[in-house]
């Protein structure tokens, strides 16, 4: 790409990253490429899988950001780019589409025998280690080194946002480039789900089996997306015996660890557990900040001032994706408006979105901020939180939220009760002294409440 051109794309790409969520933007449009300036159109290269289905959801949005570039009468022409080695193709599964689209096969962390996997940056020399994710990426790589002869399953599991996907895109990566002559399945829990409703719906149930089951290595990302899905439950459990009875490595991530899975079959929960479990939190200001000193030096960011990465890491705490997303709007905005990026110019632009916030001895956290943080973590909806469900997977996450909530709001349980539907003080009592027991016996519990007060930017509570 000439420098004129890909300086021309970097502010189209800086614009849709404006328009989308950082989502969309990153499994759909990030992997986009420009080749080339053509009369009046600019020629973008698309993974031939995925062409469709940008031009129907987000052609609109780039070349809007074209016309916003390069003046009204310039348009899009897309091209279909090598199903073999996608520009920038980035794995995951069709994540950015609600519902799945089951007759098209999912963009996701794919491969065959057929070179280097994804998105380049999904490697792990750009993972950045840290004391949050330093257990998950050693497992990662010597599961991508040694494949089924250490840990299997590996269950990597943490909220969004933190590198799991990374992790999975980064032992296809090097599997492909090392080991070029094994075959590695990686697919999501939604995409796995939709290809075998296809599969019932066609009859072609036999080539589902073998799609999944004849291969060495099985990367599964959001494995949490298969509860509540009998027939598919019951379908991944057949297909993860067959494989791990056949010495084939399985790698699994989920958004919380095998015994939070509540609504998973047992059988699937105990399998789960049977390998290693290797829990990712949200970064440190350490690792946040090398995060965003690599990003900036992947991409050439020019920083007037070294200051402005400090900024974002000490505002945007809460996982890498939102880290990231920050990055890109500072550095989107620095663009547009032609200003140098300053930390002036990064505190301006995300002091809407991440506000200051004051020391944690001066400013007590709110019920709601802990309830905010705790359905993200736990992915729960706030309607479900404050719900009268006795559903585990909703228990577990009221009783932290309003153990939490008695530790360092200093609000009483009578209050607290009222903004958790209503409750009476005696229930907030009883579902505190559960989650204390819980936490002071349980590790993986220990874990998710410091995943919750590092989300809050606040000293876990002291345990009995």
């Amino acid at each position: 790409m000439s420098q004129d051109l890909e300086q021309i794309w970097s502010r189209v790409q800086a614009q849709l990253a404006l328009v989308v969520d950082e989502p969309t933007y990153r499994i759909w449009l990030e992997p986009l490429r420009a080749l080339e300036l053509r009369g009046d159109s600019v020629l973008v290269a698309v993974p031939v899988h995925a062409r469709r289905w940008i031009q129907e959801r987000y052609g609109r949005a780039v070349q809007a950001s074209i016309e916003l570039v390069l003046g009204e009468g310039w348009r899009l022409e897309l091209t279909e780019a090598s199903e073999q080695a996608p520009p920038g193709a980035r794995g995951g599964g069709a994540r950015g589409a609600p519902g799945g689209t089951p007759h098209e096969p999912d963009p996701p962390l794919r491969s065959h025998r057929s070179g280097p996997l994804g998105n380049p940056k999904l490697t792990f020399e750009q993972f950045v280690i840290g004391d949050s994710n330093r257990l998950a990426h050693a497992a990662a790589l010597t599961v991508a080194e040694m494949p089924a002869q250490a840990y299997n399953p590996l269950f990597i599991c943490g909220p969004p946002g933190v590198g799991k996907t990374h992790l999975l895109s980064s032992i296809a990566n090097l599997l492909a480039l090392h080991a070029p002559e094994m075959t590695v399945r990686a697919t999501t829990g939604e995409a796995f789900t939709n290809e075998f409703l296809a599969a019932l719906a066609t009859g072609e149930g036999d080539r589902f089996k073998v799609r999944f089951r004849d291969v060495d290595v099985l990367l599964l990302d959001d494995v949490q997306f298969l509860q509540r899905k009998t027939r598919t439950e019951e379908e991944f459990f057949h297909t993860f015996n067959a494989l791990h009875d056949e010495g084939r490595q399985i790698v699994l991530t989920s958004d919380r660890p095998p015994h939070d899975l509540q609504a998973l079959e047992d059988r699937l929960r105990e399998r789960f557990a049977a390998g290693l479990i290797a829990d990712v939190a949200p970064p440190d200001l350490s690792t946040r900040l090398a995060i965003l000193r690599k990003r900036a030096h992947h991409d050439d960011v020019e920083l007037a001032d070294e200051h402005a990465l400090e900024v974002i890491a000490d505002r945007v705490h809460t996982n890498v994706r939102a880290l990231e997303g920050a990055l890109i709007r500072v550095v989107a905005f620095s663009s547009l408006s032609g200003r140098p990026l300053t930390s002036g110019l990064a505190e301006e632009v995300l002091d809407s979105l991440y506000p200051r916030m004051s020391p944690p001895a001066t400013r007590p956290r709110t019920v709601a901020e802990v309830q905010a943080a705790t359905c993200e973590l736990f992915a729960v909806s706030s309607t479900e939180l404050l719900s009268s469900s006795r559903a585990a997977r909703v228990a577990w996450p009221r009783q932290i939220a309003m153990y939490l909530s008695r530790e360092i709001t200093g609000q009483s349980t009578t209050a607290i009760g009222r903004q958790f539907g209503g409750r009476d003080h005696t229930t907030v009592l009883h579902a505190c002294k559960r989650a204390s027991a819980r936490i002071s016996s349980d590790e993986s519990s220990r874990q998710a409440l410091q995943r919750l007060c590092t989300a809050l930017g606040c000293e876990p509570p002291t345990l009995p």
